[in-house]
C-alpha cells in the first residue's frame, strides 16, 4: 500500500561555508538546518499529493509535478552538498541521517533542472494515467479498476474474465516509453549520486550491502517456496476440475485471469472453487459486516478499535473529516488504498474506496498500521520518521491483520460462535490463498524492476521479461498471447506509481515473526494460528516500543527490540501453516508438483 512517510524528502537548499576541512560542528549545523525547515515544506507537498490522488485533473497533475520537481531538486542538492563530509568521522546518528538523506528519493534525478523536470512530469502522469484507467466493454459500460475488481472477485465465467483481464492490461500499453525514459533519466540521477543505478540505490536502504540483500531474499524465498508449491499445485487441481483441463492444465501454469483479481497477486476470492463443503469455514466475513449494515466509516471504527485495546491512542477528529473512504461519483480519484501522515504530527488520514467485504476490513486494519507507525515515531528527528525499512512499514498492519480470528470477531460482536477445531484447515487455506500466494508476486516485481534499471532487461523486452519472471516465481501464464506492444507492468499501481515493492515480501515474512511476539508476550500459549492479542496492552506497549524507534537504529535493532532475534525468517510463518502444509500434502499425494 502506498504511504507517505519520512517528509524528510522535502529537504531545502542549505548554504555551507567553504573550507577545504569540515568538521563535525559544521556537518551537525548542516543537518540541523535541513531538518528544521522538513515540516514547513512537507505540508506543501503532501498537500499536493493529496489533492492530485483526490481530484485528478490536468492542473492536479501539474501542480503535484512541481511539487515534486522542487523536492526532488532540493534532495539532489542536499546529496551534493553532503559530499562535503564524507570522509569525516562523524557520531553513528549522524552518519546514519546523511546515508538517509542520499538514499531518500525513489526516484534519483538528474541536477540539470531540465531534465529533473521532465522526469517528475513522467512520474506523476504515469500516477494520473494509472488512477484515470477504465475498460470500456460498451460505450456506456465503462469500468474502473474498482468495478474491475470487484467482478473478478465473483464471476466464474472465464470469458469475462479474459476480457476485463485484457480490458484492464490495455491501461498499461501507453505508458510504455514514457517509463523507459522515466528508467533512464531516473538513472542518471542515481549515477550523479555515486550509485551503479537506482536498482543499486533501492537496494541501498536495508542496512547491508546490495549483493547481500538479494541473496538473503533468495534465502527466505527458498525457506517458504515448497509450502507455495504445494499451494500451488492443490489450486491448480481445483481450478482444472471446475474450468476444464484445456483452460487450466494441470501440469502447467495457471492462467492469471482465473485467480480472482486482475494481477493474480492474491487468491482469496477462489476459496468457492476449491472443493470444500459450503460453509466449512463456519462463518462468512463478508455477510457478517453486511448483516450488521455498516458503512464505510463503521468498518474503518472496527480498524481503530483494535489499536485502541492495545493501549494506542484513538486517531485525531481531522482523521474523520479529512480521510476519502467512499469513491465520489462526480471524480476520479486513485482508488488503491493508502494511508498518509501530511504533517509528522496529528494530520494522518486514509484514501480508499471501501467496499462491505472481508477483504477491505482486513485492509483498513492494514492501513491504520501505517498511521499508528507514522504517530508512534512523530518524536524522532525528521530523517528518522519512517519505518525500520520500509517492509517493517507494511508489515506492522498486517500483523494486526493476522489477529482478526474467529475469537476476535466473537469478541467484538461480529460472530456468535467461535467454529471448532474442525474449521482451522479452510481458514488457514483462506489465509495462505492471500498470504502465501502473494509471495513470489511480492518477489518479482522489483526483480523485475532492478533487471530494467541495471539494463539487463531492455525496453524491447519488457513484457518479455515480465512475464519470464512470473512463470518462473508464480507458475501463472497469460490468458492470451502477450507482445511487446503491451506493457503489462504498468497495470500493476506500485510500477505505474514507481513504489518499490519488495517491502511488501518483506512484510509478507516480518507480520508472522511479530506475530508470534506478541502473542507470547499476550500471554497466548495455543495453536499461533488461533492467536489472537486483542486487548493485551502488554503486546501493545511492546509494540509501541519497536515502533517508537521509527528508523533511528539499523531493523536488526527494530526486529530484536520485539522479537529477540536480528534476522528476518520464515519459520513464524511455516509455524503458522504447518497443520496445513500437512493437509495439502495429503491433498496432493497423486498431483504433480511444478510446471
Amino acid at each position: 500500500m502506498k504511504y507517505l512517510v519520512g517528509l524528510f524528502l522535502l529537504l531545502v537548499p542549505i548554504a555551507l561555508t567553504a573550507q577545504t576541512q569540515p568538521t563535525v560542528p559544521e556537518a551537525e549545523q548542516f543537518m540541523k538546518q535541513a531538518e528544521e525547515r522538513v515540516n514547513d515544506y512537507g505540508i506543501k507537498a503532501a498537500r499536493a499529493a493529496w489533492v492530485q490522488e483526490n481530484f485528478i485533473t490536468d492542473d492536479t497533475e501539474a501542480l503535484s509535478a512541481d511539487a515534486n520537481d522542487q523536492v526532488t531538486a532540493v534532495i539532489t542538492e542536499l546529496a551534493e552538498q553532503s559530499k562535503r563530509f564524507d570522509g569525516l568521522t562523524l557520531p553513528p546518528d549522524l552518519a546514519r541521517k546523511f546515508l538517509l538523506l542520499r538514499l531518500s528519493l525513489t526516484a534519483p534525478a538528474p541536477k540539470d533542472p531540465k531534465l529533473r523536470k521532465e522526469l517528475t512530469q513522467i512520474a506523476s502522469s504515469l500516477d494520473a494515467d494509472y488512477g484515470k484507467g477504465k475498460y470500456c466493454r460498451k460505450p456506456n459500460d465503462c469500468l474502473d479498476i474498482t468495478a474491475i475488481e470487484r467482478v473478478m472477485t465473483t464471476s466464474r465465467n472465464p470469458e469475462e474474465l479474459k476480457d476485463l483481464w485484457v480490458g484492464w492490461h490495455r491501461v498499461g500499453a501507453p505508458m510504455r516509453d514514457r517509463y523507459a525514459r522515466f528508467v533512464d533519466l531516473s538513472n542518471q540521477g542515481a549515477r550523479e549520486m555515486g550509485f551503479k543505478d537506482t536498482g543499486v540505490m533501492w537496494r541501498s536502504g536495508y542496512d547491508m550491502p546490495p549483493d547481500a540483500f538479494s541473496a538473503d531474499l533468495e534465502r527466505l524465498w527458498n525457506q517458504v517456496r515448497p509450502l507455495y508449491l504445494s499451494l500451488h499445485t492443490y489450486v491448480r487441481a481445483r481450478l482444472s476440475q471446475h474450468y476444464g483441463a484445456a483452460l487450466v492444465p494441470p501440469n502447467g501454469p495457471i492462467p492469471a485471469d482465473l485467480l480472482g483479481n486482475p494481477w493474480a497477486q492474491e487468491w482469496g476470492n477462489v476459496f468457492p472453487l476449491l472443493g470444500l463443503p459450503e460453509n466449512t469455514r463456519g462463518y462468512d466475513l463478508t455477510e457478517l459486516l453486511k448483516a450488521k449494515k455498516l458503512d464505510a466509516k463503521e468498518m474503518v471504527r472496527y480498524g481503530e478499535r483494535f489499536y485502541t485495546s492495545l493501549g494506542f491512542a484513538p486517531l485525531p477528529a481531522t482523521f474523520w473529516e479529512r480521510s476519502l473512504f467512499t469513491k465520489p461519483a462526480d471524480r476520479d480519484v486513485v482508488c488503491h488504498a493508502s494511508a498518509w501522515d501530511l504533517d509528522n504530527k496529528e494530520d494522518l488520514r486514509v484514501k480508499m474506496c471501501i467496499q462491505i467485504n472481508d477483504v477491505d476490513f482486513v485492509t483498513i486494519h492494514h492501513e491504520l498500521g501505517h498511521n499508528m507507525y507514522q504517530r508512534a515515531y512523530e518524536d524522532q528527528p525528521p530523517l528518522f520518521q519512517n519505518g525500520a525499512n520500509d517492509g517493517f512499514h507494511e508489515a506492522i498492519g498486517d500483523t494486526i491483520a493476522l489477529a482478526i480470528t474467529p475469537e476476535y470477531l466473537q469478541k467484538v460482536g461480529l460472530l456468535d460462535k467461535v467454529p471448532s477445531a474442525d474449521a482451522d484447515i479452510p481458514l488457514l487455506l483462506k489465509q495462505a490463498l492471500d498470504r502465501v500466494a502473494f509471495l513470489p508476486f511480492g518477489l518479482l516485481i522489483d526483480q523485475w524492476r532492478w533487471k530494467v534499471f541495471s539494463g539487463e532487461v531492455k525496453p524491447a523486452d519488457y513484457n518479455k521479461a515480465w512475464w519470464e519472471l512470473r512463470l518462473k516465481y508464480q507458475g501463472v501464464a497469460p490468458p492470451v498471447a502477450r507482445s511487446e506492444a503491451d506493457f503489462d507492468p504498468g497495470a500493476k499501481y506500485h510500477v505505474a506509481s514507481n513504489t518499490p515493492y519488495i517491502r511488501y515480501f518483506l512484510a509478507h515474512m516480518l507480520e508472522f515473526q511479530f506475530y508470534r511476539a506478541l502473542c507470547q508476550a499476550s500471554g497466548y500459549t495455543g495453536p499461533l494460528h488461533r492467536c489472537t492479542f486483542y486487548g493485551s496492552k502488554e503486546a501493545g506497549a511492546k509494540f509501541n516500543a519497536m515502533l517508537a524507534l521509527g528508523q533511528s537504529k539499523p531493523w536488526p535493532d527494530a526486529l530484536e527490540a520485539l522479537t529477540g532475534t536480528r534476522q528476518i525468517d520464515g519459520n513464524a510463518l511455516l509455524e503458522y501453516f504447518a497443520p496445513l502444509q500437512k493437509w495439502l500434502d495429503e491433498q496432493n499425494k497423486r498431483q504433480k508438483m511444478g510446471w
